[in-house]
């Protein structure tokens, strides 16, 4: 009973005019974000995040949320037309997808992701919707010690699965806690690394940061590849799959449905992680694996499903645990403290309005991205020719905008700048922005639970230790870093799966 009470408030929650548009208003920037290649969820949440500090914080998570799940759907219409992933979890979608538009079956692509993407999502909130609140109550039996932990498992998490090599995810990772402790000690009230700068004292703003790394480091790149957008001159033909399409796809969409949720799950769980294995899955189960790359509807059915189920699963670790999963979490973890509200395990029961406002917004989100994906494919084509000399500017001046007016200060336009440039470096020389930014939210809050620890024990570090919960936690973060330095264990391949 109490579950339909709940549900009952989370539909009354969004269904408040000004919460459906922004719900509506986050799925369509959402989808632009996705077609557009070289943008991002994590740089639209971070150019637009200044704009939500006015609003009240359940408006600002549904607005924002419905941005990186409506990237995840509108990542597979550049990887289908033009070959090339808007969002980084749909590269493995333009194996088959491009090959299908190549065939003419272009419309049929476009089709079976979006469907894939509707029942993924809407199975996923279903299952948040369970999980969550029994996951809350057992995280109540958490002490500083256990936090701690848990966040050192989510940066190892996030170091393993790295795309480059773990060295440099580890020397990012350290890079973030360093950025983290900048500021006042709060504790003691000493202040660290602010060279007297009062700007400083509260340490180093999330919003600069983020512009800086996401926005304004990929204008750099990108103008520099100048890289141009051709997409591929064939006929989108009826997007509604046909009876054959549905039966080769129905069991992969569910299959990486629970493959993506359950990756989401995950500290570090990413939704490239969870489309890669769905599509491996696939391959292996499939009768006819050679034919993989060559059009197949199973690998853009089975990856798009587990792309749009993780990035919705990913939300079940910060609202019940408020431990961000991956570096989208991470930056909707800082929007919540800015508002003042720390998730957690009590997140359910003091905000109740927040979290199940979020599990109805997620019901309203996927069907308004189902509308959205299929009638409006031909204005996203269209979209997919806007010249980058006029886009990037653009993104250029929102970002110094939106630094500008969160606080009106000089200070963090020169930081955003500065870090613009290191995440331009980053992005040359192969270090992932990911580790730094996880590390950078969960510095403060690792140090609390870190000293709070210490103070607990008087001093004493056997406190992480003798702790059950604990010390499986640290056995898991030792496993993971020492798995790559055994011989004979290597990772799986980078790029296309084989």
């Amino acid at each position: 009973m109490d579950f339909l009470v709940n549900l009952q408030l989370g539909f009354s929650v969004i269904l408040q005019p000004g919460n459906l548009f922004l719900c509506f208003l986050g799925c369509v920037m959402g989808t632009l974000v996705g077609v557009l290649p070289g943008l991002g969820p994590v740089a639209a949440i971070s150019i637009l995040l200044p704009s939500t500090y006015h609003m009240s914080p359940v408006s600002a998570i549904i607005m924002l949320a419905g941005i990186y799940y409506g990237a995840m759907y509108g990542g597979s219409t550049t990887s289908i037309l033009v070959n090339i992933p808007g969002e980084s979890a749909s590269v493995i979608t333009c194996l088959d997808g491009y090959q299908m538009a190549r065939q003419g079956r272009a419309g049929a692509a476009l089709g079976i992701s979006a469907f894939g993407s509707f029942i993924a999502g809407t199975i996923a909130t279903v299952l948040i919707m369970f999980a969550a609140p029994p996951l809350a109550r057992i995280a109540l039996v958490f002490g500083p010690p256990e936090y701690f932990s848990l966040m050192i498992l989510g940066l190892a998490m996030l170091i393993y699965l790295a795309t480059a090599s773990m060295l440099k995810a580890l020397i990012m990772a350290c890079l973030g806690v360093v950025v983290g402790t900048i500021g006042t000690d709060p504790i003691h009230g000493v202040e660290r690394f602010t060279f007297g700068s009062y700007t400083l004292m509260d340490g180093v703003g999330l919003v600069p940061v983020l512009m800086g790394l996401f926005g304004i480091s990929e204008v750099l790149l990108t103008v520099e590849q100048s890289t141009q957008v051709d997409v591929y001159k064939t006929r989108i033909g009826k997007l509604l799959p046909t009876l054959e399409d549905w039966g080769k796809s129905i069991k992969p969409i569910l299959r990486g449905t629970f493959i993506g949720f359950f990756i989401g799950i995950l500290p570090g769980g990413t939704a490239v992680v969870s489309s890669f294995s769905a599509y491996i899955v696939e391959k292996k189960l499939s009768k006819y694996p050679e034919k993989f790359g060559t059009g197949v509807i199973e690998g853009v059915a089975a990856p798009e499903a587990a792309n749009n189920s993780a990035s919705q699963g990913s939300f079940i670790p910060l609202l019940t645990l408020g431990i961000p999963s991956n570096v989208v979490m991470a930056v909707l973890l800082g929007a919540l403290l800015i508002q003042g509200v720390t998730p957690g395990p009590l997140l359910i029961k003091k905000y109740p309005e927040i979290f199940w406002g979020v599990i109805g917004s997620m019901y309203m989100g996927n069907f308004m991205l189902l509308l959205l994906n299929l009638p409006l494919i031909g204005i996203w084509v269209k979209l997919l020719k806007v010249p980058y000399a006029i886009l990037f500017p653009m993104i250029l001046f929102f970002c110094l905008l939106g630094v500008y007016t969160v606080n009106n200060s000089h200070i963090e336009i020169i930081i955003m700048i500065i870090f613009g440039g290191i995440g331009y470096l980053m992005k040359k020389f192969g270090y992932e922005g990911a580790p730094l930014v996880l590390a950078f939210v969960l510095s403060p809050m690792m140090e609390n639970a870190f000293r709070q620890s210490l103070i607990m024990s008087a001093g004493g570090f056997g406190i992480f230790f003798s702790r059950p919960i604990s010390l499986g936690l640290l056995l898991v973060t030792f496993v993971l870093l020492l798995l790559p330095l055994i011989p004979g264990l290597k990772k799986i391949p980078k790029g296309e799966p084989q």
